[in-house]
């Protein structure tokens, strides 16, 4: 049962709490940032009540998206491929993908995965290990 709510928790807090504005304006300023990333750590109250897990929901929540981290965690993975497979950042800071490996479609929606596998991740782990 808990992993299905923390699932539902994040798709509650990501996908169906965030505004448009929070969406559009949250890599730009901080306030859009900790807007979303408060609202989306609510959902989060279903499945723990814990202080701690829940400030490392929202503050993890906030740096990720306000920095886009997902497309750093992407390039520095695409780092471990051969070396003539490389590519330097200035050639992939949008996504984390060059611009010309994939359709840019594509490579947003890699970054959205990558994005959602770290949120994830860190929430899995902050209740297991903190609550």
């Amino acid at each position: 049962m808990l992993p299905l709510g923390i699932l539902l928790a994040h798709l509650a807090g990501d996908y169906l709490i965030q505004s448009h504005w929070m969406a559009n304006e949250k890599t730009k300023r901080w306030w859009p940032a900790w807007a979303h990333a408060l609202t989306y750590g609510l959902p989060y109250l279903a499945v723990t009540r814990s202080p701690a897990v829940l400030a490392v929901i929202v503050v993890t929540h906030a740096v990720i998206d306000h920095y886009r981290l997902a497309r750093h965690v992407v390039w520095a993975k695409n780092l471990l491929a051969p070396k003539a497979h490389r590519h330097p950042w200035s050639e992939c800071s949008a996504t984390g993908y060059p611009a010309a490996s994939a359709p840019p479609w594509l490579a947003v929606w890699l970054m959205i995965i990558a994005d959602n596998t770290l949120h994830l991740l860190i929430n899995t782990a902050a209740i297991l290990w903190l609550a």
